[in-house]
């Protein structure tokens, strides 16, 4: 969104109310209340053509549940963000969020229209610029319809605002109904009170005058095809803060994409791919254990042409306790077929797929068989700690773990990178590692680069770095799935899933090379101590539905 729509919100608000003002006092006070605090009522004003909507709760105490989380410092650093925002939105300082807004506004829902072409006489062009086709220039199409829960301190705010200074403004009509249209710094917003209950703005005038038609009986979000499904079901979280809505996803990527200069018109491979996801539904929610985020997909099955399957989830056993993270899953050879599938219909990927195996031909090595052919099971890729050897440098290393039911093959392409190797003058040695064959590509006066070897018949690793390879082949602690961090934000992720992926905060910030990123900004570090951890995963219950949950796993307050 351009900036100069993107701060007409505050200040909308006000100058919208004063048309509220302007009606007698006895028919706004007295006039029905609608269904101001929640999504479909919203939505019932939102015109049809809406791409998606979000839907985010006034309700105080959802709000406060995220008072249980966070170090006194975040808290403070929050609070003053806080502070600073109404600071900036009301220069003046005669208005507060807390006292003046907070009392009367209800749920707001925020609508993304299609976007609006520019007129040829709005467009300036440079001389000697090339010619830039006109239907090209969009610009964003924002509705926002605020609940008013409480019209008495709706009235008294109106009435505050007339005090402002350096706001004009000027009433329209239209189809019986009082358009506001509200100039500050040359930037003009439009907005209308409905039924004495909504109040709606824009920075177009237009998508006011649409909300106005829909209010008047045309077609609205609420009954479009796709949209009144996922607007009365929703996500299940608790303390539900907000909730986004998109009833046609292909559609709306095609519109937000067509027309704009940074990106290319959606090719007929893409948008059909696109066409897979017909509709999502996305919430977030405050619980006990931090911020939590719930998305739904709806599918179409006949398009979707990835065969998913749940993980087991044991690969996590096989890293120690202070990995500080993780990604894991189920079937590489699957994703990797589907992807070959799909590059038929993609001349560019077909081709990027063809030099990748022309690159690793020259090595005797078949990538399709070779390399992802045998990795048919679960695996998992971990970052583990250490300042040892080739990791002194970084802090850390990585090491790649893979169930699989073809050992044969792995063997032979390990065998066949040893080998490759050697001609690059590595020396290639063997230890024995807890009672375990480790091979390793050994560096001189630093140690090995890089390691491989097998835990058990059907498993096999590969390590970067030998203090890696001693971590997962000899472990001495508990491992990763037992450790209390990993429970704590993975723990309450749905299952059955399609594996993790996984973040220890307070581990990860130990890492040099991340602490040297951090270190700089206090505030960045303040923010980051509150934070336990993040966990995500997905799932895929039949062929038509996804699923996907994220937790940011929250430190509770001190009492």
């Amino acid at each position: 969104m351009p900036e100069s729509k993107s701060k007409f919100f505050i200040p909308a608000v006000g100058a919208a109310l004063v048309v509220a003002g302007s009606i007698a006092a006895y028919t706004y006070l007295k006039g029905p209340s609608g269904s101001s605090s929640d999504a479909l009522g919203s939505a019932k004003l939102v015109p049809s053509t809406a791409l998606m909507a979000t839907y985010i709760t006034t309700d105080p105490q959802a709000w406060a549940k995220l008072q249980q989380f966070g170090t006194p410092e975040a808290q403070k650093l929050v609070a003053k963000g806080l502070e600073d925002f109404n600071k900036q939105m009301f220069s003046d300082g005669n208005v507060s969020y807390e006292k003046d807004i907070k009392p009367w506004v209800g749920g707001v829902m925020i609508a993304v229209l299609p976007p609006n072409s520019v007129k040829p006489a709005q467009l300036k062009v440079p001389s000697g610029a090339p010619n830039v086709p006109t239907n090209l220039q969009q610009e964003s199409n924002i509705l926002i319809v605020v609940g008013i829960k409480d019209k008495i301190s709706a009235l008294n705010f109106a009435n505050k605002l007339k005090s402002q200074k350096g706001v004009k403004s000027q009433e329209s009509d239209y189809q019986g109904q009082k358009i506001l249209e509200t100039t500050e710094n040359g930037k003009p917003t439009y907005s209308v009170v409905l039924n004495n209950s909504h109040l709606l703005l824009a920075p177009e005038k237009q998508a006011v005058e649409k909300a106005i038609d829909t209010f008047k009986g045309q077609s609205s979000f609420a009954s479009k095809e796709g949209a009144s499904s996922i607007l009365s079901k929703g996500v299940d979280v608790k303390n539900s803060l907000a909730q986004i809505y998109v009833p046609d996803y292909a559609v709306m990527v095609q519109q937000l994409t067509a027309g704009s200069q940074q990106a290319k018109q959606l090719p007929p491979q893409a948008l059909a791919q696109l066409k897979q996801i017909k509709s999502v539904v996305a919430g977030v929610g405050v619980d006990d254990a931090g911020v939590r985020v719930k998305a739904i997909a709806n599918l179409d099955p006949q398009l979707n042409k990835f065969q998913y399957q749940s993980s087991p989830g044991n690969i996590v056993g096989q890293f120690p306790t202070d990995t500080f993270a993780l990604i894991s899953g189920n079937g590489i050879s699957r994703g990797w077929e589907t992807l070959v599938e799909q590059s038929k219909d993609y001349p560019e990927m077909k081709q990027a797929l063809e030099q990748a195996r022309g690159q690793v031909k020259i090595a005797n090595i078949d990538l399709d068989k070779d390399i992802f052919g045998w990795m048919n099971g679960e695996f998992a890729f971990g970052a583990i700690p250490s300042n040892q050897g080739v990791l002194a440098s970084v802090g850390f290393g990585g090491a790649l773990v893979f169930d699989t039911s073809d050992r044969k093959t792995a063997e032979a392409t390990l065998t066949k990178l040893d080998n490759l190797a050697k001609v690059q003058q590595i020396n290639i040695a063997n230890r024995n590692i807890g009672g375990k064959d480790v091979t390793e590509w050994q560096i001189p006066k630093q140690g090995a680069l890089l390691a491989h070897g097998w835990l058990d018949q059907d498993t096999v690793f590969v390590a970067l770095g030998g203090p890696i390879a001693d971590a997962i082949s000899d472990r001495k602690n508990q491992s990763l799935d037992n450790s209390e961090a990993f429970k704590a934000v993975t723990g309450s992720l749905q299952k059955p899933n399609g594996g993790y992926f996984y973040l220890d905060m307070d581990k990860t910030k130990t890492v040099p090379l991340v602490n040297s990123l951090i270190s700089s900004d206090p505030n960045t570090i303040t923010i980051l101590n509150s934070i336990r951890g993040l966990g995500f995963t997905a799932n895929s219950p039949d062929k038509s539905t996804s699923e996907l949950e994220m937790l940011l796993a929250l430190k509770p307050s001190a009492k």
